[in-house]
């Protein structure tokens, strides 16, 4: 087998070698069971204990209260966009949505088809940038949510602090930041993520709820799409991601191991500062995002010179630092660091910066 390279993929993205190499060493055994978890029922009782886990400690280590219905459901956040206003924006059938990148702006346009979607503030004109600040009161008062994407995957920006929106449900789409710093999850209503960035592989999306937001949907909603549907059924109303959910499970008890979020989130702050104060210094390489909103997760910078940036990309790929072009959309360069990137693979991408910006001034 040859030489495991750093992966810098946004996503699917790495996932821990402990992890990878636990699950290969019961790929054909599972404990006993005498067959891979991609081939058990998700009735017996080994994956029963298996998700239940799964569930406890994904608990544990967001410290999510007991009112919340932690749900795994099968796809990825883009599925979701259309699940939240189904199941959310049922009352005064109106939500609105603060547009601080691509995938915001996805989750805005898909609940535009469902009802009253509206933006209230974006910083598109400004190439995503920075996150724009909204008082509580400019949001529609009788508006049945306000929508934020917590991580900017593709421009490099995240909300610094939770914003204010008075007594309005808040709900938060954190695919590339969940588990990465420490969140009160009860200053949301509704918390989602795609797993194939900071938890699992592809396939799966986790959905934290508070309770009594729960059961809304109207009667003709596609009963798949139904948070109710999963919550009366503990995610196991038909056939789940039972592979991604085992791995998902995994990755949260390797993250307890490690001390849980609180030195997670420690060790992603010393990740991201090392590399955001060496572009910074630097005569070559400039990061795009306002300082106090720039991601721990996705660090976005360019030379200024579009074929320079392409040489980069090839010639870290050819030292095996891996993944690193930018968006399709924006180009440049992307570092995405989530939990599983060891802090050595940021070294090593610094020293390589350091000297291809020596090579190419």
């Amino acid at each position: 087998m040859g030489e495991r390279v750093y992966n810098f993929s946004a996503g699917p993205s790495a996932l821990p070698a402990s992890v990878l190499q636990s699950a290969a060493d019961k790929m054909l055994d599972y404990e006993g069971a005498g067959m891979s978890v991609m081939e058990m029922s998700h009735r017996s009782k080994p994956f029963e204990k298996i998700i239940r886990d799964a569930e406890a400690n994904l608990r544990t280590l967001l410290d999510i209260p007991e009112d919340y219905e932690v749900l795994f459901v099968q796809g990825g956040a883009t599925l979701v966009f259309a699940m939240v206003p189904l199941n959310l924006m049922t009352g005064s059938g109106k939500a609105d949505f603060l547009i601080t990148g691509q995938w915001a702006e996805k989750a805005y346009q898909e609940a535009a088809k469902l009802g009253d979607a509206r933006a209230a503030a974006s910083s598109k004109e400004q190439k995503f940038s920075f996150i724009p600040k909204v008082p509580a009161g400019e949001y529609r008062q009788d508006a049945d949510y306000v929508h934020i994407t917590w991580n900017n995957t593709i421009f490099g920006s995240k909300f610094p602090e939770v914003p204010d929106t008075g007594c309005l449900t808040l709900v938060t789409d954190m695919s590339s930041s969940i588990l990465s710093e420490r969140i009160d999850v009860s200053k949301f209503g509704c918390i989602y993520a795609g797993a194939q960035k900071n938890i699992g592989p592809a396939g799966l999306s986790i959905i934290i709820i508070k309770k009594d937001l729960v059961g809304k949907a109207k009667e003709n909603i596609p009963t798949y799409l139904d948070f109710k549907t999963h919550a009366d059924n503990g995610s196991l109303y038909n056939t789940p991601p039972a592979w991604c959910i085992y791995i998902a499970g995994e990755v949260f008890k390797l993250l307890l191991e490690r001390g849980g979020i609180s030195a997670m989130e420690e060790i992603n702050k010393r990740k991201a500062a090392k590399l955001y104060d060496y572009i910074d210094a630097s005569g070559l390489y400039t990061a795009p995002v306002v300082r106090e909103d720039r991601s721990l997760m996705n660090v976005v910078f360019v030379t200024g010179d579009e074929e320079l940036d392409k040489k980069f990309v090839a010639d870290a790929k050819a030292e095996g630092l891996v993944q690193l072009n930018g968006h399709r959309s924006i180009g440049g360069m992307r570092a995405s660091i989530y939990n599983a990137m060891p802090e050595e693979g940021v070294d090593k991408l610094i020293d390589f910066m350091k000297r291809f910006e020596d090579a190419n001034q």
